[in-house]
């Protein structure tokens, strides 16, 4: 099976989104990983289809499209990631929307409805900081760090990243979480503030 999707995969042809999103329900990563890499490289086209079919019951074939919609990053799927992100029962389908907060193409939208977008998705994501699985948390860091270099209001959004980055590097009690809160504080120029 994992053969036959990586052909599908590599045909990069629109008509075999159905087909790609089929096999993100079946119970073989291998093939979810092949078909998420062939869904991302189909690009938008792929987003409203994987948009309509995520699974509501099926926590593994949501976990792949969610991961598959935040790869691409297109802005479409921001009220998906929003609302999996703030409470999806399965750690893994929150950890692929928090993530997917982090790497949204921002360029897509206007610059006012980006202010606005990124101002919710900064409120999820200084949520998800504290969320009790530290693989969510972790996920965070990194979107805080993406959300930072791409704000179209830095001077209103950065300080709360800022603050709640530091916050995580003092205090988050797994020390996964608190070096790549420090890996974001470094690369956004902060890690002299964030030591002392």
């Amino acid at each position: 099976m994992v053969v036959a999707v990586h052909q599908l995969a590599a045909a990069k042809d629109v008509a075999a989104i159905p087909a790609l999103i089929t096999v993100l329900g079946y119970n073989n990563p291998g093939a979810a990983v092949a078909a998420v890499d062939g869904l991302v490289t189909l690009g938008q086209d792929a987003v409203p289809a994987l948009l309509e079919q995520i699974d509501g019951y099926n926590y593994g074939a949501r976990a792949w499209a969610i991961r598959a919609v935040a790869l691409i990053g297109d802005p479409r799927a921001l009220p998906v990631l929003l609302e999996t992100a703030k409470g999806d029962f399965a750690l893994s389908v929150r950890r692929a929307a928090v993530r997917g907060l982090g790497t949204i193409d921002w360029a897509k939208l206007p610059a006012d409805k980006a202010a606005l977008s990124q101002q919710a998705v900064l409120g999820v994501l200084i949520g998800a900081a504290q969320d009790p699985e530290w693989v969510v948390r972790y996920a965070a860091m990194a979107s805080l760090e993406g959300l930072a270099k791409a704000l179209a209001e830095p001077e209103t959004q950065k300080p709360p990243i800022l603050a709640c980055l530091q916050q995580s590097f003092h205090h988050d009690e797994t020390p996964a979480v608190q070096a790549r809160a420090c890996r974001a504080l470094e690369t956004l120029g902060e890690l002299a503030d964030a030591t002392n």
